[in-house]
């Protein structure tokens, strides 16, 4: 895959393609295996923790994390196929709000995340350069399919951190992996 320009996505996805260090077919694989280890060493009764008011739950986050990469994937798949139709922005609080999230035990989001990467994968590794350079408008912004892998994986990236800094942070967590 060739690299990805600067001139393939909008400015607001700096903070998650700039997680993305090495190759992204080989970051979106590896977590795969990261994410849910990393959701193996939450406590469940964590699962509804959050770090202030207002601000979503462990859960919420998790469950986010797959939202997002739905949808993304859905755009990419949109501009890969040559269909070049504007594409609305999705309300992200609107989504978590109409959800039920909390009721959800951490190891089946877990495993949700899993299956979806891997039809994910199986759909991006179909995509030749001429697909992955395509770009269309997704919530007003323009963007080419390469760009959505690194958004995918490093929107991840992202919120694990968050997850790690801002709400595990000195919780007593299985394995003390965190």
């Amino acid at each position: 895959m060739n690299p990805l320009k600067s001139d393939e996505y909008p400015a607001i996805f700096n903070d998650y393609i700039e997680t993305i260090t090495g190759d992204v077919m080989v970051e979106l694989q590896t977590q795969i295996d990261t994410f849910p280890e990393f959701i193996a060493t939450i406590p469940e009764h964590l699962g509804t923790h959050t770090y202030g008011e207002g601000k979503w739950t462990v859960k919420e986050v998790l469950c986010h994390i797959v939202d997002a990469e739905r949808i993304m994937t859905y755009r990419a798949l949109r501009f890969a196929r040559n269909d070049m139709t504007a594409l609305s922005p999705f309300e992200q609080d609107e989504f978590v709000a109409s959800a039920r999230h909390n009721e959800r035990k951490l190891k089946d989001i877990a495993e949700e995340f899993v299956y979806l990467r891997k039809a994910n994968l199986c759909l991006f590794q179909t995509f030749d350069e001429v697909e992955l350079a395509r770009k269309g408008m997704a919530s007003d912004r323009l963007i080419s399919v390469r760009a959505f892998l690194y958004v995918i994986a490093g929107h991840l990236n992202h919120h694990v951190n968050l997850l790690k800094t801002r709400y595990l942070k000195d919780k007593d967590l299985k394995n003390d992996v965190v």
